[in-house]
This record gives C-alpha cells, structure tokens and sequence, in this order.
C-alpha cells in the first residue's frame, strides 16, 4: 500500500540504523515524521528521503550537505536540485579520486616496507 505509514521501529528495521540515528536526523531535520503523541509515523516522504540520506552516505556527502539539497528541492524544485546534485557529485568525485591516490601511495609505501622488512628476516 502506497500511503502505508512506519512507525519508528519499523524505520529502523527497514533501513537498518539504530534509534539513535533515526532520532539524530530528525534534530538535524533531515527527516520529519508525523507525530501523534509520542508516537512517530514516517510515510512515502520520510522513507524517499531516507533512501537519499542513506544513498549520499554511501557517496561519503557530509550530512549538513545532503540537507542543503533536500531543502533545495523543497524551495527551487527538481531542476535546481539536480544541477546542485551535478555541482556536488563532481566535487565529491574530486575528493574520492584524491583519497584513491593517497591510498594507493599508503598502501605501495607498506608493501615496500614490509617487503623489505620480509628480506631482511630472510638472510641467512
């Protein structure tokens, strides 16, 4: 059913975060559930931001980012928040490549120490 509602315990199970992380993105407003009572009710909103939040994660965006551009989808529309989307995917990309190579150089400069470590253990 389409306008079927999660209650919090069910959100968590769902998208596999802890009550504390759910609680957390809703203070950062990030997602804002129906409430009655003390009870929390996520519909299809919730649960497609949630997805995105989840998806921009993945992609390593800061939390105060992926806010920025859900808020821009509520204030400017979808064609603003696809080019903000473009603007920050290629900033993003920038940043993994440069993580890749400083990992690639960690990871070269290990295995020449540990090769060179490995020969010296073995001389006679």
């Amino acid at each position: 059913m389409a306008d079927h509602r999660l209650t919090f315990k069910e959100m968590c199970a769902e998208f596999d975060v802890t009550p504390r992380t759910l609680r957390y993105y809703e203070y950062i407003e990030l997602l804002e559930p129906d409430r009655e009572g003390r009870a929390r009710f996520y519909g299809p909103r919730e649960r497609a931001r949630m997805k995105l939040i989840l998806r921009g994660r993945k992609f390593g965006f800061q939390l105060e980012d992926i806010r920025q551009w859900l808020l821009i989808y509520e204030n400017e529309g979808t064609s603003a928040q696809m080019e903000a989307w473009v603007a920050l995917a290629d900033g993003q990309l920038k940043e993994l490549a440069d993580q890749r190579r400083q990992l690639d150089e960690a990871m070269q400069e290990l295995q020449d120490l540990r090769d060179s470590v490995a020969k010296e253990i073995t001389k006679p």
